[in-house]
């Protein structure tokens, strides 16, 4: 740690490496709406969040823990689960009458076609306005798992058995991915709309 009488301390939140207080400001003096998006090691929490004063104010809410309980099966933290969260999050902020955001997405790296990403582009399929270049999506095969197809296709019975054990455990077919994740995209849409 440095020393001297002009040495001035980082905040808490900084030296933890958890805010960028430079990028947070920008944001600030937006004056919109933040899609906030974070994706931990198991789960995508999307969220719209206003600031004021007294601290930011929580408007909208998703959670891929709640695709769960609307029959999701796959895992919580694929491109498709984060996809479905952010499509989840984009409804119910346009029932909300909330037409638009702008991405905030922390001290994530961006990456092109990242969970993150995937996020963004299902708030705006749900028909949020979200400034953003269409190259930094992923592709629509990548998103509904036509990618875990033709790899489980690849692979012989014993090997798919073990590659794709959770999913079998739960139910669920590699084969039949893209086919439950457009299942429910639609629950989302006839539940939330």
């Amino acid at each position: 740690m440095a020393h001297g009488s002009r040495y001035k301390v980082a905040f808490k939140r900084r030296r933890e490496g958890k805010t960028d207080y430079g990028a947070r400001l920008k944001l600030i003096g937006l004056d919109k709406h933040r899609l906030v998006i974070r994706v931990t090691g198991n789960h995508t929490i999307t969220q719209i969040v206003d600031i004021e004063l007294s601290g930011d104010q929580t408007l909208i809410s998703a959670h891929s823990k709640e695709l769960k309980n609307m029959g999701w099966l796959g895992s919580g933290k694929n491109i498709s689960a984060a996809y479905l969260t952010g499509y989840l999050c984009g409804k119910k902020a346009i029932k909300e009458k909330i037409e638009g955001a702008v991405l905030d997405m922390g001290l994530q790296s961006s990456t092109k076609g990242s969970r993150v990403y995937a996020t963004l582009k299902g708030a705006l399929d749900a028909g949020l306005e979200i400034p953003h270049k269409d190259v930094i999506l992923p592709d629509e095969d990548r998103i509904k798992g036509e990618h875990i197809v033709q790899y489980a296709k690849s692979l012989d019975k014993a090997e798919m058995d073990k590659k794709f054990s959770q999913y079998l455990k739960k139910g669920l077919s590699p084969l039949e991915i893209p086919d439950h994740f457009q299942s429910i995209k639609e629950k989302i849409e006839k539940e939330v709309s």
